[in-house]
């Protein structure tokens, strides 16, 4: 999942950034909402993670701007403000979910997961596909109810088809959601990780559109 967090702390934006990216989310971090508006126009993230105090345009008016824009990107604000005046504000304005400083991470975790399974339309923590069961709170992976032991890229790869079933998708995109701006990316990394699927899973599992990207099928498609 690629995550971009937006927060003018610099430890709380560099902790939660490191953390995330410890459990295996690509999250980038950004300090004010200008930085933020321009990234989001120019590149794909799963959902945002957006404080409300921040210099210059605050994270209100940043989350106005963008459902006004008709942005649906799953947005969590992470704020000191625990007034039900500002929690009213937040969720009218567009925000998908409120969490309150200090927090646990796992519930952050918990959180960021839930608003993305509604955005994508599904409300059950596993995610089945034919063959395949995604358990997304473990991240375990299962194929014809054998359990299947995937690296953490793999893993993100293999998520990010499945949700994106009947859809093909470029290498670019799949990139993104894998790497975040401190990251190197090789050249040939998402055959890679494609290959070790199909070898792990099926080689029909994920189909090459030739020319375009990569797509998993829709079961009974």
């Amino acid at each position: 999942m690629r995550i971009l967090v937006i927060e003018d702390d610099d430890l709380l934006g560099d902790g939660i950034t490191r953390a995330l990216t410890r459990e295996g989310d690509a999250a980038d971090w950004l300090t004010n909402a200008e930085d933020a508006w321009h990234s989001l126009q120019v590149e794909h993230f799963d959902c945002l993670i957006l404080d409300l105090g921040l210099p210059g345009m605050d994270g209100l008016s940043l989350l106005r701007q963008l459902r006004k824009a008709g942005s649906t990107l799953p947005v969590l604000i992470l704020t000191a403000r625990d007034a039900i005046e500002d929690r009213i504000a937040g969720l009218d304005a567009g925000a998908d979910d409120y969490l309150l400083k200090p927090f646990d991470l796992a519930e952050l975790r918990a959180r960021l997961r839930a608003i993305t399974r509604r955005h994508k339309g599904y409300s059950d923590t596993r995610l089945q596909l034919g063959h395949i069961e995604i358990d997304l709170p473990s991240q375990n992976v299962s194929f014809q109810g054998k359990p299947v032991n995937l690296s953490r890229r793999e893993y993100g790869v293999l998520l990010t088809l499945a949700e994106n079933a009947g859809k093909v998708l470029t290498r670019g995109r799949l990139e993104e959601s894998l790497y975040g701006w401190g990251n190197e990316v090789e050249s040939n990394s998402v055959e890679v990780h494609i290959h070790h699927l199909r070898k792990k899973l099926s080689a029909s599992v994920i189909r090459t559109v030739r020319g375009v990207g990569y797509m998993m099928d829709k079961p009974g498609s």
